[in-house]
């Protein structure tokens, strides 16, 4: 499977409108405006990486330009491309002091005529996510040290060890279009020796028979490992 997915404004913007509708913010979504102070959104990564694990997510995103009190959209000065810590791109800086290195995306879209910001976070997958060599959990909608919180930290082990890997989603929300741009169908229904269906509807009923896919609540499908 091809892990990259191309983010549309369709689908960025019905994200966005569904964070917003949230009646707070949650363990695995975060409300900045113009907080761009390199540290703490690597510490940020950390702590959302982990809840997104512990709260079953295959993401967790961090959004620039939404009041954390009323989830108006009020626009951000945040450009990630622009961001420097020393002379050394934002990004790159980010992901060279996180450890396991993860996927993460920042992507900007015009929302109302106001600029939003939207950083995509990989769920922790086989360890904690560490920021300088300390790991981070949110609490509510705090972001804290997880060593002061052992029974999340006992808790994210666990599913490290219980859950298999081949079980965790890989991506979230995804349509049926988008499924078999991303799944190499063909060559899996050659190596299990089976026909191919004669249309989509078909091979997503047997992609979602076999677990590969799984239904989302938010519409669409989940991708698995």
């Amino acid at each position: 499977m091809n892990s990259s997915i191309n983010r549309t404004f369709e689908y960025l913007n019905g994200l966005l409108r569904e964070f917003i509708a949230l009646p707070n913010e949650t363990e695995c979504v975060e409300f900045k405006q113009n907080n761009t102070d390199p540290e703490q959104i690597g510490e940020y990564i950390s702590a959302l990486s982990n809840s997104a694990a512990l709260s079953g997510k295959a993401n967790a995103y961090l959004v620039w330009g939404v009041d954390d009190a009323t989830h108006a959209i009020v626009g951000t000065n945040f450009s990630p491309s622009a961001e420097k810590k020393g002379n050394e791109e934002l990004e790159s800086w980010l992901l060279r002091l996180l450890s396991p290195k993860l996927h993460f995306h920042f992507y900007s879209l015009d929302i109302d005529e106001k600029k939003v910001v939207i950083l995509e976070i990989a769920r922790a997958a086989h360890n904690p996510v560490q920021f300088q060599g300390k790991e981070f959990i949110r609490v509510g909608s705090y972001k804290k040290q997880l060593k002061d919180y052992p029974d999340k930290e006992r808790a994210l082990w666990r599913i490290f060890d219980e859950i298999p890997f081949e079980e965790i989603m890989a991506l979230e929300r995804v349509t049926d279009e988008d499924v078999l741009k991303i799944l190499d169908y063909p060559a899996y229904f050659d190596l299990l020796g089976l026909a191919l269906p004669e249309n989509r509807q078909g091979i997503i009923s047997r992609l979602k028979d076999d677990d590969l896919i799984a239904p989302c609540d938010a519409g669409g499908w989940n991708i698995t490992n």
